[in-house]
């Protein structure tokens, strides 16, 4: 039987992911428009003053400074925290709405998909950047990458499970599989970042000890 196109992720996800998904889109959102705010004020501060050292530039390695300065800070022509205040304002918007019991359409949790996606993706090619070409973390550029990376995963898991992407019944069926493991997959991916940072920087690390 088809599903209705306007029904609510608490009709028909799982009852968990329908708990999570809402108040993980309206904190993550939140924190991450936080940051990107954050990042946007640092890189006024620099263009006003190239002198100025931004408050997230703690080491060598944690320094957002350096970022700052990289043609990968402006991926699009301006610095990519308007990215994110736009983004996350957005995904906080729609999660406030699904928690108040907004309704809305199979084409708007796509949407919502496509920018999740895009976020991810976004996300990975500037965690590369930093790691093995600017040699450089920023802690908020980090904060951004937890809390997209969730909101990616958890949207997804809630589309397949609706049926809103168009995938084969088997992959839809694989995702309510991993729906059961959902913590697992993410723990996963948080500790492959890690262990990606670690080796990056892993002669920095040993300094320290």
């Amino acid at each position: 039987m088809s599903r209705p196109a306007d029904a609510t992720t608490e009709d028909l996800a799982t009852p968990y992911t329908s708990r999570l998904l809402p108040w993980l889109l309206t904190g993550g959102g939140i924190i991450g428009l936080v940051a990107a705010m954050i990042l946007t004020i640092e890189k006024f501060a620099l263009l006003r003053d190239p002198a100025y050292i931004p408050t997230c530039s703690i080491n060598p390695v944690l320094s957002c400074g350096s970022i700052m300065s990289t043609p990968q800070a402006e991926a699009f022509g301006f610095p990519n925290p308007l990215l994110g205040i736009a983004g996350f304002a957005v995904v906080t918007t729609i999660g406030v709405g699904t928690l108040s019991g907004a309704r809305f359409a199979r084409w708007f949790w796509l949407g919502l998909q496509a920018g999740a996606t895009f976020g991810v993706v976004f996300v990975h090619w500037l965690i590369y950047q930093s790691l093995y070409k600017i040699s450089a973390l920023c802690p908020y550029c980090m904060v951004v990458w937890a809390v997209t990376i969730p909101i990616f995963w958890y949207t997804t898991l809630c589309n397949v499970q609706h049926g809103y992407l168009p995938v084969p019944a088997s992959l839809r069926a694989a995702g309510r599989h991993l729906a059961r493991y959902h913590t697992v997959v993410l723990t996963i991916w948080y500790l492959a970042v890690a262990v990606a940072v670690l080796q990056a920087f892993w002669d920095y690390w040993m300094t320290l000890l």
